[in-house]
């Protein structure tokens, strides 16, 4: 089969000669038009470097299998003969092919009918189920990962001083504060890009889980208890109540009249609501800056225009670019031929170059939006658990993890119920007794011994769950230095008399070593990302 990767107009390309090289290998012809790449820098000898041929505009769109950015706006109505030879652009799209895009197909529903109505089997990057199997064909997540990052960039630009203070001959200048509104994947990507640049950042969500990201990513969590919801079941927020959501604006309010730049994320099921008012942004600094990363769904901010930069009336500059990833075309365009390289791979399982749409994958069913001339879209829902398994009367399997920070019990093999918490608090409450009488029969220094242990224990757990995320790595060292306190004490023990004594050394000496190594192993590897040219190279493999 033929896949063709035509010139949409627009700065983006779903396929890099890495990922045309890759289509290439799974037995596909690869042609892509004059020029697609271009924008994304991408030069058409480096296509045909990796096996493509390139080709006039119109026989990509022609091909079997088509890939672009973003679908067409319209689609011409095929006539009983079809269409003439010689169409140009979307309309050139045989019937019967198969069209990979973003093709928003909740909001298009015309384009949708109008793909059904020529036959073409439409695959919809922007339609990806939010399950762990399909995380490398998310779209969307990619997107809005570069877009966070993008919104610094441009805030950046806007801004009248530095992000990062400095310290002159002439004075000290402090760092600019930062305000991120929504902790998502592009709420994360602009607090990281923002602390990189040396700005104070602080940042708030709705979603209680959500602090402990923000706090791994070196930001301050700005505490609204009011607001808050309860923790969620997908991992995305929902509508707030009236009082959740006059609790929110209050805090919104004193940290935007702080901010030098805020940059807003809220997005409710594709709807941007109200974040930042007009009253608000009167209370800001004169030159301040407003990225609304909302501005497709209507934006956060009540002065944003989408498409549009605006300057209000005290000075602060509102932007609601809605092509922040267009903005940074060669890694969009990165990321974009990534995630349709992987879609056919997994549509290519012989590695024949023949692409096989398997309507029982549940992904390959939630990304199909029409086929066979009937519209597909919406799907049925993605089920999280299955009917009785072969393991026994009343035996489930187990689900899959819908979206990140979304939550489900496994339950337990051979379709055994999990103890309930009576049963599992008499556990606790025999094995504490249990202990208390060996304690009790042992002598006194014997029980010293015993008692240091389950302080030591308690602390432990106390200490280490309470750690945060960012320090898990100086915390990993720590554990080092007792494994190696450890390792000296079994050495110590190894030539006692007692064998029971030197299994035990021995035994110590053997896991304290395990782990030891092991840290120093992963710690090398962790250090490895840092560092430039081949070393790093070598340490991430």
């Amino acid at each position: 089969m033929r896949i063709g990767i035509p010139d949409d107009g627009g700065p983006l390309v779903p396929a890099t000669p890495a990922t045309t090289a890759r289509l290439v290998g799974l037995g596909y012809d690869v042609v892509v038009a004059a020029g697609a790449g271009s924008g994304a820098g991408f030069p058409d000898a480096a296509y045909q470097a990796a096996g493509a041929a390139v080709v006039p505009d119109a026989e990509a769109w022609s091909a079997d299998v088509v890939a672009i950015t973003r679908a067409p706006d319209a689609l011409a109505t095929p006539g009983p003969a079809g269409l003439r030879p010689g169409a140009r652009g979307p309309d050139g799209l045989r019937i019967g092919a198969v069209l990979i895009a973003q093709i928003a197909p909740a909001a298009r529903p015309d384009l949708v009918r109008a793909l059904a109505n020529r036959g073409v089997t439409a695959l919809a990057l922007d339609a990806v189920p939010r399950i762990s199997r399909a995380q490398s064909l998310d779209v969307l997540s990619a997107l809005s990962n570069v877009a966070g990052y993008r919104a610094v960039v441009e805030a950046a630009a806007e801004f009248g001083g530095m992000f990062s203070g400095q310290v002159t001959a002439a004075g000290t200048t402090p760092p600019a504060n930062v305000f991120v509104i929504g902790a998502g994947v592009a709420g994360l990507a602009a607090i990281g890009a923002a602390g990189s640049l040396g700005a104070q950042v602080r940042a708030f969500d709705v979603r209680p889980e959500a602090a402990e990201q923000i706090e791994s990513m070196g930001a301050t969590v700005v505490r609204a208890d009011d607001a808050a919801q309860q923790v969620s079941a997908d991992g995305y927020a929902s509508a707030l109540t009236a009082d959740q959501e006059a609790a929110a604006l209050r805090a919104y309010a004193v940290e935007a009249a702080a901010a030098d730049i805020v940059i807003t994320t809220a997005l409710v099921r594709g709807t941007a609501p109200t974040t930042i008012t007009a009253e608000m942004v009167a209370t800001m600094r004169p030159g301040s800056v407003i990225v609304d990363l909302a501005a497709p769904g209507g934006g956060n901010c009540e002065l944003t225009v989408p498409g549009r930069r605006v300057v209000s009336d005290n000075g602060v500059v509102i932007l609601g670019w809605t092509d922040l990833p267009d903005r940074m075309p060669r890694h969009t365009s990165e990321l974009l031929g990534t995630a349709v390289a992987n879609l056919v791979q997994l549509g290519t399982p012989g590695r024949d170059g023949r692409l096989v749409l398997d309507p029982e994958d549940v992904v390959v069913r939630g990304m199909t939006v029409a086929a066979g001339g009937e519209v597909l879209w919406p799907p049925p829902p993605v089920a999280v658990s299955a009917p009785t398994a072969p393991g026994g009367p009343g035996s489930v399997a187990a689900p899959d993890r819908t979206a990140p920070g979304s939550r489900h019990a496994r339950p337990a093999a051979g379709g055994a119920r999990p103890a309930s918490p009576m049963v599992r608090n008499g556990l606790l409450a025999l094995g504490g007794l249990l202990a208390v009488l060996a304690v009790a029969a042992s002598p006194a220094e014997q029980a010293a011994h015993f008692t240091v242990l389950a302080l030591a224990v308690v602390v432990g757990f106390y200490v280490i769950s309470h750690v945060s995320h960012a320090l898990h790595t100086p915390l990993m060292s720590q554990t080092n230095a007792i494994s190696g306190i450890i390792l000296v004490g079994g050495m110590l023990q190894i030539g006692s008399s007692d064998p029971v004594v030197t299994t035990l050394a021995v035994l110590a000496s053997t896991v304290a070593s395990i782990n030891i190594f092991g840290g120093f192993l992963v710690t090398h590897r962790m250090l490895g990302m840092f560092r430039r040219g081949d070393a790093a190279e070598g340490s991430n493999r």
